[in-house]
């Protein structure tokens, strides 16, 4: 039979078959192959009347992360706060990095709309509306997760984003129900304290929602000096027009995109976090 592991825990991988969801082991070839299955992945299975199922085969990924473990995602739900605490474009910007890497189309949520107490949705709506969608909403309310739904109809998705920035409360709100753990704000730090402590995917409005630790990660740029810039959808109409083939759109004279940014047509925020990114990928190459 052919499924969808929705669920791994202590070596059992829970699969979902036609509608029915059975325990099963993997054959150890994977093991020897150094292949772990993964929350996501699309598997056949054999089944045993007496005993647990078997994992037989993994079926080509479409994409797959090592943190969280998961494959096959279809949108990236990068999540932010308006308040409590406060949003980081720079830590938001690493996110849609990464899911441009991954071939991930990202939709960025903006949560606890009802704490902003000033321009800060706005603001953020400024910089990123014309590249992705941009949903405001309120988890705890319930606002704007509609509109949610509507991106998530028939798709893959996983929530990603700092800890403490409603993730879980979405989710619940999403599903009608409290089965992600939800998580207090840390008064010391300022940020939020991870509860979720394995993957689970849920079923919603005809698609599926991944419930992931791992994805409130800092340690998550892991695109190539020359393949960055290609990772931000608004810098791409201008990388062929630099003087030099080569150009890293930094301090190089006659770049397009440094003249673009300096123009405010590509918002400054956005280049700001892409130098800061090109000199964290050329820190990481001395060591």
């Amino acid at each position: 039979m052919k499924g969808i592991i929705i669920k791994g825990i202590a070596g059992f991988y829970y699969v979902k078959c036609d509608g029915e969801i059975y325990r099963c082991r993997a054959r150890g070839v994977f093991k020897k192959k150094g292949i772990v299955p993964l929350v996501g992945d699309i598997v056949e299975i054999s089944t045993n009347e007496n005993s647990d199922g078997m994992v037989e085969k993994i079926f080509p990924r479409d994409n797959c992360f090592i943190r969280p473990p998961i494959a096959n995602i279809e949108i990236l739900a990068v999540t932010v706060s308006a308040a409590e605490p406060p949003p980081s474009t720079f830590i938001l910007d690493r996110f849609l990095v990464m899911a441009e890497k991954h071939n991930v189309r990202p939709v960025i949520c903006i949560n606890k709309k009802d704490l902003a107490k000033g321009n800060e949705i706005e603001e953020l709506r400024s910089v990123y509306k014309e590249i992705y969608p941009v949903i405001c909403l309120c988890g705890l309310t319930g606002e704007g997760t509609d509109l949610l739904k509507d991106h998530f109809t028939g798709k893959r998705v996983a929530f990603a984003g700092p800890s403490g920035v409603g993730k879980s409360t979405i989710l619940n709100r999403l599903l009608n129900e409290e089965r992600a753990k939800i998580g207090e704000i840390s008064p010391k730090t300022g940020r939020g304290k991870q509860t979720t402590r394995h993957v689970e995917i849920f079923d919603i409005n005809g698609g599926m929602v991944y419930d992931t630790p791992g994805f409130t990660s800092f340690n998550i740029l892991d695109a190539d000096e020359d393949e960055l810039s290609h990772l931000y959808p608004e810098m791409k109409e201008y990388l062929n027009k630099c003087r030099y083939d080569n150009c890293r759109h930094v301090m190089e004279p006659g770049c397009s995109v440094r003249e673009a940014a300096e123009r405010g047509i590509i918002k400054r925020s956005r280049y700001d976090s892409y130098v800061e990114q090109i000199k964290e990928i050329r820190e990481k190459k001395k060591y």
